[in-house]
């Protein structure tokens, strides 16, 4: 969370990419920080998937973050 509160600051537009297991963390870190980033959950676990199910991960998500990055703050 902090690195996507650091880069918006400096002006450089991007969306916080993390796992449903962190849900409600992003929720508490955004909040702590006063930040309100564009965020895109995926399904959790990550780390045992295979290649391919990633891939197709990132397929599914590719609309929303593209979405999200784009998507006016006040739209949030």
């Amino acid at each position: 969370m902090h690195d996507i509160v650091n880069l918006e600051a400096a002006g450089t537009p991007g969306v916080f990419l993390a796992s449903t297991e962190f849900i409600d963390a992003a929720a508490a870190q955004s909040a702590a920080l006063g930040a309100d980033p564009a965020v895109v959950f995926v399904p959790h676990p990550i780390q045992d998937r295979t290649d391919e199910e990633l891939r197709a991960l990132a397929d599914v998500a590719l609309e929303a973050i593209l979405a999200a990055i784009t998507e006016p703050v006040a739209e949030r």
